[in-house]
């Protein structure tokens, strides 16, 4: 129907339309075979209603993929001493501080011992009274069994008192998921579409959460939390291919920001649920049943565009493009139409240089970029989850130290949009790795009594690696070659993921000293800092196609400068 404008009938604007002779000339600047990209910038418009309501639906699945990392409060560490059965004891239900505590466990920095007790001399006493003499304050023995501070965990459920390692073991095996979902998703999202790909993340993420959340011994939950990440952890990428694919190249920065910070929200909301649900089954059971509702999505989301372009399915694809001119109160020619519809062959003579290996061992410029860019990638998963692991850790106030501790990763993902075109990928990256080992270095040297600073502290450290999480992957994806971008960017990820799987094991190590993984976490930042300061400025240059033009890169003499 017509639209009446100041007393005027205007024809709305077309959808799917003949270009006019200007047009056509217009379109002929265009290479052959036309680029979507081309399509969005010129006529469909970058970022238009369509793409916004896209990164509106999927802000929901990136939000629940952040609640497989709910093992962090139901495994979390709870306060736990000895039994002592001569003074009565013969659960792990009783008062974890009663007035004769002392008489029975050796005192340590910290309060009192969580693993050895005084040796028993054979007499008893009771709960109500349990003197000093009954035990052998010159020896110390191990625990029988354990009295807990909290129920509220797994630690207490399947008494995993003293076994840290064992306890940390579900943050290292949930890290180790991720790592295998990769191929899983990659084959179904090339196979079976985006969509599909999402859809399935999603309801494995939900039901292998729920049936956790009735594990009846610590094996079967360390099994589902393997379980769900490896089949549920392509919920985050499979949703941000949604929100990226077709938005402009413009946007796609700042679509990217949008998405971590998405994640960040969904941790908020999972450090608000463990706050007011703090049973942990009931916890587990309130954050992944309404993930069960993600899965109309099939039904409401419109499969990727640029995967129906490559699988050929052009009858779904012209839809989805109508669909977008629609939604975005644009149009898209027939000329456009038809080549994104008939993309010419490949040329048969066309041929690449598929030897990766060989190409990185002839170029000494290309090795030390493979050889330094995947330490950047294991320091920030390092630092980066192991300082929202260890923030419950920070005082009693658990939640909240979580919840602001996930916080600030978003002003973290806002400062890096606004400043890496403006001080370059070289300085926001270092400058981000210094921060947060500054941070991390100090922290492990204030005073415990220090809340308040130890946590402005702490949470500046964060800021300091979000602000690198965000650069890192452009930063890196500007240093390769076209032609070995792709699986040098994948291996680097790759091997980045041993810092993910290591950063659940970092609280155990505050056994031995507080200030432990701290020091490694200032260590590592320190390191890849000065290890980004090796390798060449990007900003100003356009993304190299070739080895040569990476070689050159830095180079003021063969500077490839970025196209207007």
């Amino acid at each position: 129907m017509a639209e009446i404008q100041n007393g005027d009938i205007a024809e709305p604007p077309p959808i799917y339309r003949k270009e006019s002779e200007a047009e056509s000339r217009r379109k002929s600047v265009f290479e052959n075979p036309l680029e979507l990209d081309d399509v969005l910038v010129n006529e469909l418009g970058q970022f238009g209603c369509f793409q916004l309501r896209n990164i509106l639906l999927v802000a929901l699945p990136i939000i629940a993929s952040a609640f497989m990392s709910e093992y962090i409060f139901s495994a979390a560490s709870v306060p736990h001493r000895c039994q002592i059965p001569e003074c009565g004891e013969n659960g792990k239900d009783f008062d974890y501080e009663p007035e004769w505590i002392l008489n029975a466990v050796p005192v340590t920095d910290t309060g009192f011992s969580s693993c050895e007790r005084y040796r028993p001399t054979g007499v008893n006493g009771s709960l109500d009274y349990c003197p000093a003499n009954i035990f052998d304050q010159q020896n110390t023995v191990a625990c029988d069994g354990y009295v807990y501070g909290r129920d509220n965990s797994v630690v207490y459920d399947f008494d995993l008192g003293c076994q840290e390692w064992l306890r940390a073991l579900a943050g290292t095996l949930s890290s180790v998921g991720t790592l295998l979902v990769l191929p899983i998703t990659g084959y179904i999202s090339d196979r079976f579409g985006r969509r599909m790909a999402l859809v399935i993340s999603v309801f494995n993420l939900a039901l292998f959460g729920l049936i956790r959340a009735f594990s009846v011994n610590y094996t079967m939950y360390l099994v589902l939390q393997l379980l769900q990440t490896t089949f549920g952890a392509g919920t985050f990428s499979s949703a941000y291919i949604f929100a990226a694919e077709l938005v402009g190249p413009k946007y796609r920065v700042i679509t990217s920001a949008t998405s971590s910070s998405m994640f960040a929200v969904g941790q908020v909301v999972l450090g608000g649920v463990a706050w007011l649900v703090q049973p942990w089954r009931y916890m587990i059971m309130a954050l992944h049943i309404p993930c069960f509702l993600i899965i109309i999505y099939f039904w409401i989301l419109t499969e990727s565009v640029r995967w129906l372009l490559a699988k050929q399915k052009y009858t779904e694809a012209r839809a989805v493009l109508e669909k977008v001119a629609k939604v975005n109160n644009t149009y898209i020619s027939d000329k456009s139409m038809d080549a994104l519809m008939n993309p010419p062959p490949p040329p048969e003579s066309a041929s690449t240089n598929t030897n990766i290996i060989g190409a990185i061992i002839k170029s000494p410029v290309l090795l030390r970029r493979v050889c330094t860019t995947p330490i950047w990638w294991i320091t920030t998963t390092f630092v980066y989850y192991g300082l929202s692991i260890n923030s419950t850790s920070l005082s009693d106030t658990i939640y909240l130290n979580y919840i602001l501790t996930c916080a600030v990763e978003i002003p973290g993902y806002v400062t890096a949009v606004l400043i890496l075109d403006w001080i370059g990928r070289k300085a926001t990256l270092s400058g981000g790795f210094f921060l947060s080992a500054c941070c991390n270095i100090a922290f492990a040297f204030i005073p415990v009594d220090m809340t308040v600073f130890r946590l402005v502290i702490y949470l500046l450290g964060k800021f300091g690696i979000s602000v690198v999480m965000t650069s890192m992957y452009l930063f890196t994806s500007e240093l390769y070659p076209t032609e070995y971008r792709h699986s040098l960017l994948a291996f680097s990820s790759m091997i980045g993921r041993i810092g993910s799987i290591s950063a659940p094991l970092t609280p155990a190590l505050m056994e031995y000293w507080r200030g432990i993984p701290s020091m490694m976490f200032g260590a590592m930042a320190v390191l890849s800092g000065l290890l980004v300061l090796t390798q060449p400025e990007t900003l100003g240059t356009k993304m190299p196609d070739t080895l040569a033009e990476a070689e050159a890169l830095g180079k003021p003499e063969s500077m490839l400068q970025k196209g207007n």
